[in-house]
């Protein structure tokens, strides 16, 4: 797959195809901007596993996996799938998730 092109998705569009391999796909009812700090701080916490996992620190690394997972959450990627769930519920679910990573990261 080229960098520059979106990965396939599956007929309904609530997963991506990835080498073969079916993830959930991101709540596509996020706003651009929305979803793009999300990733952000997805990609922040991964970055963070890895150095804690590379420094043997084991109380860092739950914390970090713990900010993947709710950044997973708040973009619809894992937990109640997105198109199960009303548009307020999906709303509220990516604003928390976005203030609770702000939040974090201010501290």
């Amino acid at each position: 797959m080229e960098a520059d092109r979106a990965p396939e998705r599956t007929p309904d569009g609530h997963f991506v195809v990835i080498r073969g391999r079916k993830w959930r796909a991101t709540d596509p009812s996020i706003p651009e901007e929305t979803a793009a700090r999300l990733r952000r701080h997805l990609m922040s916490a991964r970055r963070a596993v890895r150095s804690a996992t590379t420094a043997g620190d084991a109380e860092a690394e739950r914390a970090a996996r713990a900010r993947v997972n709710r950044a997973k959450i708040a973009l619809g990627e894992r937990g109640t799938p997105w198109w199960d769930q009303p548009a307020d519920v999906r709303r509220r679910r990516w604003e928390e998730g976005l203030a609770s990573l702000d939040a974090e990261a201010r501290n």
